[in-house]
């Protein structure tokens, strides 16, 4: 039985990365982890996307209105998704190469530019302490995807892309993505207990597997 959501291990260093995580792309039946509006409000929560008194205020509009709670979910999976083809397109592995398309990537940032301006016709400034910051999330029923809008344009314009990874699928990794914070950028598992162990454990056996082999 797959996880629960707000059991899935959130190994991206930042909400947006942990997005991208609750869809498993491979196979041939993908499993979301976000399959209703009830998922992914509590998943929101977990992440700190809204606080507990703005998740009961989402919850309420939702039920009060199925339909926004509907176009939530699908705004969240269209960022998830656009925000998703960005960064493969931005990951480079040592020769340079790159899993994304160039092409698919660019249509991707003007559908997110198109949701990030809809969140921030909704935001409002608000003054800080010392400074005037732009507070997303101002009408509870658009509340979620537009702070997980904000969260995608946060990774784009301010995160070192060159430290975004991706779970090396083609040496048994999962695909996952996740921010590479380590001092000198040699990360190369979504977490070394799940993938990076799994995948050390297959190869020991098999080099054993191969010293057997010329004996037998």
């Amino acid at each position: 039985m797959p996880l629960d959501v707000c059991q899935l291990p959130l190994v991206g260093g930042h909400p947006a990365l942990d997005l991208v995580n609750t869809l498993e792309r491979g196979g041939s039946s993908p499993h979301d982890f976000l399959p209703d509006s009830s998922a992914l409000l509590r998943w929101s929560a977990r992440v700190g996307v809204v606080t507990d008194d703005e998740a009961d205020q989402v919850g309420r509009a939702w039920r009060d209105e199925p339909a926004t709670a509907h176009a939530g979910l699908v705004a969240v999976r269209d960022i998830r998704e656009g925000f998703y083809l960005v960064m493969l397109a931005a990951i480079t592995d040592a020769d340079g190469r790159t899993a994304g398309d160039p092409v698919a990537a660019g249509a991707a940032l003007v559908a997110l530019h198109q949701r990030w301006s809809g969140a921030a016709a909704r935001a409002r400034f608000v003054l800080d302490s010392s400074r005037v910051r732009l507070a997303y999330g101002t009408v509870p029923a658009m509340l979620v995807p537009d702070r997980v809008a904000e969260a995608a344009l946060d990774v784009m314009l301010t995160a070192d892309l060159t430290r975004v990874r991706r779970c090396p699928v083609l040496e048994g990794g999962c695909g996952w993505l996740f921010l590479d914070q380590s001092r000198n950028g040699s990360r190369r598992w979504c977490r070394m207990a799940d993938c990076g162990n799994v995948v050390k454990a297959r190869r020991l056996t098999e080099r054993r597997r191969a010293a057997r082999a010329p004996n037998a």
